[in-house]
């Protein structure tokens, strides 16, 4: 298991587009995520979880990847989040 958090900089945070890039990347790799906003956590494959979160532009969440490929689902998400989701 691996966790890393990460602050949203781009203007949506984790809403509609964003929250479906991020679900299309996710769901690229074998391990389970789980990304957590406060006491909010969801499952990380989930479009419908993660737009409950309710994640807006400068809030933190936390990524927790667990399985055979959850180093690099971690650094590419963080990749794809710090990179402002490429909008």
């Amino acid at each position: 298991m691996i966790s890393k958090t990460i602050k949203l900089n781009n203007p949506d945070g984790l809403h509609a587009r964003p929250a479906a890039l991020f679900v299309k990347k996710a769901n690229g790799f074998q391990s389970e995520l789980e990304i957590r906003s406060g006491d909010r956590r969801v499952d990380g494959k989930s479009i419908i979880g993660i737009m409950s979160l309710g994640a807006f532009h400068g809030e933190t969440i936390t990524l927790t990847a667990m399985g055979v490929d959850e180093e690099e689902m971690i650094e590419q998400l963080s990749e794809l989040i710090s990179q402002g989701f490429g909008i």
